[in-house]
């Protein structure tokens, strides 16, 4: 992304590049400068891996995000904050289990916040043998 002089307020698609970004983080470090940088911009990021089988999946990746989100400070232990995020998480995930149906997955959510903003991205590797598929999955929800 190029950088202006110009300094600007993040906006929904500023706040999902963050999201994806974290998700696309290789290691632990990388996920440490990302957060620095973008707490720097007023950003409020985590990132947390999850896999197995995807029908197994799919409670343990919302609650994985929902606790992940608390635990780092980018919602607020409330019900309305839990939901955006368990919502989004849902939604990502929905766009990636067709894909994934009878094998197993692993990867990574990312979740960014900017003030009402909060986007969920999932970035997740389907297994089959060696051969693996690679899917995103992507929700934005306002509190």
């Amino acid at each position: 992304m190029a950088e202006t002089g110009a300094k600007t307020e993040p906006n929904s698609k500023r706040v999902a590049a963050a999201a994806l970004y974290m998700a696309l983080s290789e290691s632990r470090e990388d996920e440490l400068q990302l957060k620095q940088d973008y707490q720097s911009q007023g950003l409020q990021v985590v990132a947390v891996n999850y896999g197995g089988p995807t029908a197994a999946a799919v409670p343990k990746v919302i609650e994985r995000a929902v606790v992940a989100a608390k635990r780092e400070g980018v919602i607020a232990d409330v019900h309305s904050e839990e939901g955006a995020v368990a919502g989004a998480a849902h939604e990502a995930f929905a766009q990636i289990v067709n894909k994934a149906l009878g094998l197993n997955i692993g990867g990574k959510i990312g979740i960014a916040r900017y003030h009402e903003h909060i986007t969920v991205a999932m970035v997740v590797e389907i297994g089959l043998l060696h051969l693996n598929e690679v899917a995103v999955g992507m929700a934005h929800r306002v509190v």
